[in-house]
C-alpha cells in the first residue's frame, strides 16, 4: 500500500490551473527583476559568437546529447530489459516537458513513456526513476562540496543542507523500494551500483559543456571546473524551479555564479540566457522525435501495421440462407418505416430479413418499424450507435445470415441498392463492402460535411493504409464470417473502427457507388467535436490494439477498463449475451 502511496504521488495531482498561475507568475517576476542585469550590448555580442561557431554548436549539442545518452545507460543498468532506445526518448521526453511544464511536471512523462510503450511495469519505472533521479540531483550536491565551498555554500548552506537531506531521504525510500521490487520477483530488476553512481557524475560533467562554451562566448573566460562548480549549482538550484523550463532559477543561479567567478553582470546573464536557449532549443526539438521514435511512440501506431495476409475465400453460403438488413434507429419515428418499405424480398436469390435495432428511442420508432413489417429487437437504453451495429452484426451472425446488411434509418441512403453491396461478398471476391457516395451517384450532401467526410476519408486511407474514398458511410454489408469476426470498442460510433478492425483481420475491402439525398426529418446526432473527441482515441486504441496486449504494461488497461465498465463485451457475441432486449 506504502509503494502504491509513493507512485501516485510521484504522478503529483496538481491542479494545472494552480500549476500553471505559479508557473507564469514567476516567470513574469523573474523577467521583471532581470531587466535591471540586462545588457543588450552584451546580449549581442554573444549571439554573434555564437552565430559565427556553428561547429561549435553542434559539438555543444553533441556532449549535451552524450550526458543524456550516459543517463540511459544507467537507467537500463537497473532495467535491462528496458531498451536503450525507449530509456533515452522516456528521458527526452520528461526534459522536454520541464521545459513546458511548470513545477517540473514533466518528470511524470519519464515514467509514462516507459510504462506505455515497453513491458516495464509501472512499480519498476516509477522506483528506479525516483532513485535515480535523486541519486543524479546527490551527485550535484556532492559536485557543490568538492568544488564550491568557498563559493556556494556559506551564503546557502541552510537551504542545500534541508534539501541534501531531503534527497538522502528519497534516495533511501527509492533504494528500498526496488530492493522489495525484487524480493517480490520482478523480473531482471538490478540494484544500482558504482556503474551508475560513475555515470551519473560523468554526465554532469559533460553537461557542463554547454554553460562553459556560453561563458565563453559571452567573453567569460572560465575554466572546466569552475564550468562544473556552475553547472551544479545552477541545476542543484531548479530542483523545486516553478516557471517552465526554470526560467528565472536558472538565469539567476547562472549568472550569480558567473559573477562570483569574476565576470560582469551583463555578460553573466547573457551567458546564461544563452545556455539555457540552447538547451531548451533542444529539449524541445528532442522531445518531439522522442513522442514517436522509437516505435511505438508515446501515442502508439499512428498506422496499422503492414497489410495482414488476405483471408482465404470462404465457402459460398447455402441457398437458403437469408442475407440479414439491420437498422440502427433511435427516434426515427418519422423515416424509419418509408426506409423499410423500399428494401428488396430477396437479394441475389436469398430471402431478406429486416431487423430493427431500437436504441432506446423516445418516440414510437418501434412501433413504425414493426407495422412495416420488421422484427424489432429494443435495447433497454440508449447505448450508442456502435453499441446498436455490433447488436446488429450479432443478430445477423445469430440467425446464420449469408451476409449482413445495414443501413442508416434517416432515409439518406437507398435499401433497394443493396443487390451490388451483396454480390461481391456471395460471389466471394469480397469479405466487406462500403457503400461509396463519392464514387458515383447523387452527392446531396452540405459543403461542410462533404468536405468533412472528404478529408476524415482522406485521413483513414493513410492510417489503414489503403485508399479509402468513403470512410464514414452508413451503408455497408460483410459476409457471415467477417460479421463474427468484427470488433467494436466503443459505442459512439462505428464506421472507422469496423473498417480498421477487419483491415487489420486480412478481410478483403471493397466499395461500390451508392447514392445518397440529404434527410429531410429528423436530426442528426453528429457534431464535429464530441465526434472526434469519442472517435480519435478509439482510432488509436483499435490500431494499437494487438500491441497493448504485448508491451503496454497493464497498469495502463486500468483506466481504459473503468472508463468502459458500462459497456458490453466486445464482439457481436458477446453483445448478444450480454444486451437486455425485448422483441417484437
Amino acid at each position: 500500500m506504502i509503494f502504491t502511496r509513493l507512485a501516485k504521488m510521484f504522478r503529483l495531482h496538481i491542479p494545472m490551473w494552480l500549476a500553471w498561475t505559479a508557473g507564469l507568475g514567476f516567470t513574469a517576476v523573474s523577467a521583471w527583476f532581470m531587466r535591471f542585469s540586462f545588457d543588450p550590448s552584451s546580449m549581442a555580442t554573444t549571439w554573434d559568437a555564437v552565430k559565427g561557431a556553428p561547429l561549435a554548436v553542434l559539438a555543444v549539442t553533441a556532449v549535451y546529447f552524450a550526458a543524456f545518452a550516459l543517463r540511459a545507460m544507467v537507467w537500463r543498468s537497473v532495467i535491462p530489459r528496458l531498451s536503450f532506445g525507449q530509456a533515452l526518448a522516456a528521458i527526452h521526453l520528461a526534459i522536454a516537458g520541464n521545459h513546458l511544464l511548470p513545477l517540473r511536471l514533466g518528470e511524470a512523462l519519464r515514467v509514462t513513456s516507459v510504462v506505455r510503450r515497453t513491458r516495464v511495469p509501472l512499480p519498476d519505472a516509477t522506483a528506479s526513476t525516483i532513485t535515480l533521479r535523486a541519486a543524479d540531483a546527490l551527485a550535484l550536491a556532492g559536485l557543490l562540496l568538492v568544488l564550491g565551498p568557498g563559493l556556494a555554500l556559506p551564503r546557502l548552506a541552510g537551504a542545500f543542507g534541508v534539501l541534501g537531506l531531503s534527497l538522502l531521504a528519497i534516495l533511501g525510500g527509492g533504494l528500498f523500494w526496488l530492493r522489495r521490487l525484487r524480493r517480490a520477483g520482478s523480473q531482471g530488476l538490478r540494484m544500482p551500483g558504482s556503474f551508475a553512481a560513475l555515470g551519473s557524475l560523468t554526465a554532469w560533467l559533460l553537461e557542463s559543456v554547454v554553460i562553459w562554451q556560453a561563458a565563453h562566448w559571452a567573453g567569460i573566460p572560465i575554466s572546466p571546473t569552475e564550468a562544473v562548480l556552475v553547472t551544479a549549482a545552477t541545476i542543484f538550484s531548479q530542483v523545486l524551479a516553478v516557471a517552465p523550463g526554470g526560467f528565472g532559477t536558472y538565469e539567476a543561479a547562472a549568472s550569480g555564479m558567473l559573477v562570483l567567478l569574476g565576470g560582469r553582470p551583463g555578460p553573466a546573464l547573457a551567458a546564461a540566457l544563452t545556455a539555457h536557449a540552447l538547451k531548451t532549443a533542444y529539449s524541445l526539438a528532442a522531445g518531439g522525435v522522442a513522442a514517436f521514435a522509437p516505435a511505438p511512440g508515446l501515442f502508439g501506431r499512428l498506422r496499422l501495421p503492414s497489410p495482414a495476409p488476405l483471408r482465404p475465400a470462404e465457402p459460398p453460403p447455402g441457398p437458403g440462407s437469408p442475407i440479414v438488413f439491420f437498422l440502427p434507429a433511435r427516434n426515427e419515428e418519422a423515416n424509419v418505416a418509408q426506409v423499410i418499405a423500399r428494401m428488396p424480398a430477396q437479394v441475389c436469390g436469398h430471402p431478406l430479413e429486416c431487423v430493427v435495432i431500437d436504441d432506446g428511442s423516445t418516440d414510437r420508432t418501434a412501433e413504425a418499424a414493426e407495422a412495416a413489417g420488421a422484427r424489432v429487437v429494443a435495447l433497454t437504453a440508449t447505448h450508442g450507435l456502435g453499441a446498436g451495429v455490433r447488436r446488429g452484426l450479432a443478430e445477423g451472425v445469430g440467425r446464420g445470415a449469408a451476409a449482413v446488411a445495414f443501413c442508416d434509418a434517416d432515409g439518406e441512403y437507398d435499401p433497394a441498392e443493396l443487390e451490388a453491396l451483396v454480390a461481391p461478398i456471395l460471389a466471394g471476391r469480397l469479405d466487406y463492402v462500403a457503400g461509396s457516395r463519392f464514387s458515383g451517384g447523387s452527392r446531396r450532401m452540405k459543403p461542410h460535411r462533404l468536405a468533412g467526410n472528404r478529408f476524415l476519408s482522406a485521413i483513414l486511407s493513410v492510417i489503414a493504409r489503403r485508399r479509402i474514398r468513403d470512410g464514414q458511410s452508413g451503408f455497408r454489408v460483410l459476409s457471415h464470417h467477417a460479421a463474427a469476426a468484427a470488433e467494436l470498442i466503443h459505442d459512439y460510433n462505428y464506421a472507422q473502427i469496423i473498417t480498421l478492425d477487419l483491415l487489420g483481420k486480412g478481410f478483403r475491402y471493397g466499395e461500390v457507388p451508392i447514392s445518397y439525398s440529404y434527410r429531410t426529418r429528423g436530426k442528426t446526432f453528429v457534431r464535429l467535436l464530441p465526434y472526434l473527441k469519442a472517435v480519435v482515441p478509439a482510432v488509436l486504441r483499435e490500431i494499437n490494439g494487438a500491441q497493448s496486449s504485448t508491451t503496454w504494461a497493464a497498469n495502463d488497461s486500468a483506466e481504459a477498463d473503468h472508463a468502459d465498465a458500462s459497456k458490453p463485451p466486445s464482439g457481436p457475441s458477446a453483445a448478444a449475451a450480454a444486451q437486455p432486449i425485448s422483441s417484437a
